[in-house]
């Protein structure tokens, strides 16, 4: 099992868990390779990613995916920042990391966790669609956010707090 941390700091040596408001308990977080598209951009862009799942209605994946596989949304004022940006792709040894949200792909450990190695990562939406994703550029990610709650694919909507108000 491979796990991966995403970052805008070129250099951790070492990640320390955290509080988080999702754990009761500081932890250190880990994406699976499944999701970790949904991380290729900047720390606080919000997004709205989502994509098929199994039970997932045909006309849900017709109207909201159309011809793509997932789709990562973000805000047309966030778009000249995902196109410069630089992230770090921190692979994490799996031992000590549990499965805290199997649809998110997220994994936590409590305990401090030495990356195996780091990749950069440039050309955001080039690696977005590298990886399977399309990336659709809105004015508001508000009318999305809500159809894509409402539907039955899979989700994960991250930063929505740095949303735009409509």
């Amino acid at each position: 099992m491979s796990l991966f941390h995403i970052s805008e700091d070129p250099a951790i040596p070492l990640f320390v868990p955290r509080p988080s408001a999702y754990t009761a308990e500081p932890v250190v977080w880990a994406i699976t390779p499944e999701r970790l598209v949904n991380y290729l951009l900047p720390r606080d862009c919000p997004r709205v990613c989502f994509w098929a799942r199994a039970d997932s209605t045909m006309g849900d994946r017709q109207t909201l995916l159309g011809q793509d596989a997932a789709v990562i949304a973000i805000e047309a004022g966030w778009f000249e920042r995902v196109q410069q940006a630089s992230l770090y792709c921190y692979s994490m040894p799996p031992e000590g990391f549990v499965e805290l949200d199997a649809n998110a792909g997220y994994w936590v450990s409590t305990s401090p966790v030495w990356p195996i190695a780091t990749t950069v990562m440039t050309d955001l939406p080039d690696q977005i669609a590298r990886r399977g994703a399309s990336l659709r550029v809105l004015p508001h990610l508000g009318p999305l956010q809500a159809d894509v709650a409402a539907s039955s694919l899979g989700f994960s909507m991250i930063r929505m707090r740095n949303a735009a108000a409509i």
